[in-house]
C-alpha cells in the first residue's frame, strides 16, 4: 500500500519516543482508575457468591495449609451455604498460590465460624489438596452440592497445557463429604 503523498510530513503521522510513552502512561491510567474504581460487586460474575454477603465465613480470613513461598495464597472462588443442615452456613473456598506467571494448583477448603470470637474461620475439611496438581476452571454450590471441574495433566502434557478434565461433585450423607467423579476425558472435549 502506498502511503498518501504528503502523509510523512504531517505531525500526527510521526511517532517517536514520547508519544509512545505518553500513550503507555494513559493506558495504564485508565487500567489502574478501572480497577480502583469499580464497584463492590463488580467482580460478582466471577465468584458463585460472596461469603461475607451471604452470612459464611469470611474466605479472605482464612489461614490456609498451602506452602507459597514469599507469595500469597489467593482465594479465587468462594460460595456459602448450609451444606450439612445444622443451620449454620459453611464457606467453600477455592485457593491457589498467587504466582507471577502461570496458575498454580487449586486446592478446596470448606470452612466455618471460628470456634472463639475474633479468631480466623477454621477449616472444617480439605475436599481437594493443591499436591494432587489439579485445577479449578469452573466451581459452583447449588442445592448443597459442591460442583466443580478440575484439569489436570497426562504424563507427557506440558506443564503450560491441561490437557485433562475431570467434572466432580461432593455432597454431605452419613456425616462427611462424599465426592462423585465422572471420568476422566480430554480437557478439549466438552460435556454434553
Amino acid at each position: 500500500m502506498q502511503p498518501l503523498p504528503g502523509a510523512a510530513d504531517l505531525p500526527h503521522t510521526r511517532s517517536g519516543p514520547l508519544q509512545w510513552l505518553a500513550t503507555a502512561a494513559a493506558v495504564a491510567a485508565v487500567v489502574a482508575g478501572g480497577a480502583v474504581l469499580q464497584p463492590d460487586d463488580a467482580s460478582a460474575a466471577h465468584r458463585p457468591a460472596d461469603a461475607k454477603n451471604s452470612g459464611g465465613p469470611d474466605a479472605a480470613a482464612a489461614a490456609y495449609p498451602l506452602d507459597c513461598g514469599p507469595r500469597r495464597p489467593v482465594v479465587t472462588h468462594r460460595a456459602a451455604a448450609d451444606l450439612d443442615s445444622d443451620g449454620r452456613t459453611e464457606t467453600v473456598a477455592v485457593v491457589r498460590c498467587e504466582t507471577g506467571m502461570g496458575t498454580a494448583p487449586s486446592a478446596i477448603y470448606v470452612l466455618t465460624e471460628p470456634t472463639a470470637p475474633g479468631e480466623r474461620p477454621d477449616i472444617a475439611e480439605t475436599l481437594l489438596e493443591a499436591d494432587q496438581d489439579m485445577y479449578v476452571s469452573e466451581f459452583a454450590v447449588r442445592d448443597g452440592e459442591i460442583s466443580a471441574t478440575l484439569l489436570g495433566f497426562s504424563e507427557d502434557a506440558p506443564r503450560c497445557c491441561p490437557d485433562r478434565q475431570r467434572d466432580v461433585e461432593w455432597h454431605w450423607e452419613d456425616g462427611r463429604f462424599v465426592l462423585e467423579a465422572q471420568p476422566v476425558r480430554s480437557a478439549t472435549t466438552r460435556a454434553a
